[in-house]
């Protein structure tokens, strides 16, 4: 330790630290007493012997003499202290550590170089106490929403994402009015700079995933959030807004995260229809938007912020359209997915489909360039991603599982032939075909008036393709008839 650093700070501090340590400088003492403090027994011995109130000490009346490798050692020794044992977090509420805490990370944020690593252990510190109960968040609550937490949140880096939505997390939950104090507008305006924040530097843990949940899936304020990620911070003084018939990657990347927690959870959480809503209608928007013409090369993400909204919002309603199929075979009208197809989604589907060129083994046995000619050709729509086609047909088959209303609109609206086209393989639209069938077998579950209209078909090949043994059927002519006929294969 250089010695004027040593000869500014408290002799009684530093020979209690030394004893306690076996050490004979300040770094060592700090570093020996971190990893005794990484059990409980060891946090329980040094709570009684008031550590935790010396390094607050330390830190508070000597900070100007602290280098960066001493301060962040002595938040290390501060965050283990305070993780799960009740006295240090206490004591921790009880010494101001958490305005002293503050204190650290202004004169940290001060500096020319960020040590965005000192940022995180003083994050970690807080979020341990606020683990401890009430009075805790509550004090960190009152001294850092939103102001504080606003500006740690638009510290772009990854060092920070992780700590400040746990403390955010915990702070809020089970309490109604800092929830309702986080939803509202200046939290979500700290909310979208912590998403700004991950969509450059990214995250490690699921403390943000968690947060997003909370405020998007389970409270109703995505649009809210949505829309002031449309806003671009230009300098200090302006915002430049993004115009209507345009998407931010701050967008796209919360669509495509929601789209990952949603997956994820798709058994613990029931979303709103009007989540449901919003999610078709920036579907529509995103559909109005995409350039077709041109045939994806990449899967999801693209790095094309439009495309990228559009599959992850299509990946969304093919979640939420398998949400009711988990619980049971009633048709409810009135659900996630009675409310989407009321608002037009399989019109909108199978009308997507059918402008979409058909699949490569497809336009080959149709013989679709002999037939229709180059012109009519360009016209048909491309998938704008990898996998486009196959979530169209996953949102589809999983609306048709146990809607009969459903089977039999696709077939008043002539849409048997063009599902059972996406039985195939089709290396622009991996697992297309197990889509394929899982939809063609719930088109025809149950449903004899389906199965019939299969029968009465002309022969073609677009029918009668090896890939609809995969459902257990296949076409027969009958010999008496010379009608063509679905028969089981068994």
């Amino acid at each position: 330790m250089d010695e004027n650093v040593g000869s500014s700070l408290p002799k009684d501090i530093l020979d209690r630290l030394f004893a306690y340590s076996k050490s004979t400088s300040l770094i060592d003492a700090l570093e020996v007493l971190a990893k005794i403090s990484r059990t409980a027994e060891g946090r329980a011995d040094l709570a009684s012997k008031s550590v935790l109130v010396m390094i607050l000490d330390l830190i508070q009346g000597h900070l100007e003499y602290l280098n960066s490798e001493l301060l962040k050692s002595s938040l290390k020794l501060l965050r283990n202290l305070c993780a799960g044992d009740v006295k240090n977090q206490d004591t921790f509420i009880e010494k101001n550590g958490v305005g002293i805490t503050l204190t650290v990370l202004r004169a940290v944020m001060d500096t020319p170089a960020l040590d965005s690593g000192a940022v995180r252990i003083a994050l970690q510190v807080l979020a341990n106490v606020s683990l401890a109960g009430e009075r805790h968040q509550q004090t960190i609550w009152v001294q850092f929403f939103p102001k504080e937490f606003l500006m740690l949140a638009r510290i772009r880096s990854q060092d920070t994402v992780d700590p400040l939505c746990m403390i955010l997390y915990t702070c809020q939950d089970g309490n109604p009015i800092r929830l309702a104090e986080l939803c509202g507008d200046n939290g979500l305006s700290l909310v979208s700079e912590i998403v700004r924040t991950a969509s450059i530097v990214g995250f490690r843990e699921e403390w943000f995933k968690l947060l997003l949940s909370v405020i998007c899936l389970e409270e109703a304020h995505l649009p809210t959030l949505y829309a002031k990620l449309a806003v671009a911070p230009a300098d200090d003084s302006k915002d430049v807004r993004m115009s209507c018939d345009e998407f931010s990657p701050e967008q796209a990347f919360l669509i495509s995260i929601l789209s990952e927690i949603l997956n994820e959870r798709l058994n613990d959480v029931t979303v709103s229809n009007e989540f449901a809503l919003y999610i078709l209608g920036l579907f529509r928007n995103a559909s109005g938007l995409v350039d077709f013409s041109e045939r994806g090369k990449l899967a999801l993400p693209t790095g094309s912020s439009p495309i990228d909204v559009l599959g992850y919002a299509l990946t969304m309603l093919r979640d939420i359209c398998a949400q009711h199929g988990a619980r049971g075979p009633m048709e409810n009208a009135q659900d996630a997915t009675g409310t989407l197809l009321s608002s037009g989604l399989l019109d909108l589907l199978l009308n997507l489909l059918r402008e979409l060129e058909p699949p490569m083994v497809i336009s080959k046995a149709i013989n679709q360039g002999q037939h229709q000619g180059n012109a009519d050709s360009k016209q048909l729509k491309r998938c704008p991603y990898k996998g486009f086609r196959r979530d169209i047909v996953a949102v589809i088959g999983n609306c048709l599982y146990w809607r009969r209303s459903v089977q039999d609109e696709v077939r008043c609206k002539d849409g048997i032939i063009l599902l059972m086209q996406q039985c195939v393989a089709d290396e622009d639209n991996p697992f297309l075909r197990e889509w394929g069938i899982w939809t063609v077998r719930n088109l025809f579950e149950g449903n004899t008036e389906n199965q019939q209209a299969v029968a009465e078909l002309e022969l073609q090949e677009t029918v009668n393709t090896p890939e609809i043994a995969e459902l257990g059927l296949r076409v027969e002519l009958d010999q008496k008839t010379g009608r063509p006929k679905l028969v089981n294969s068994a």
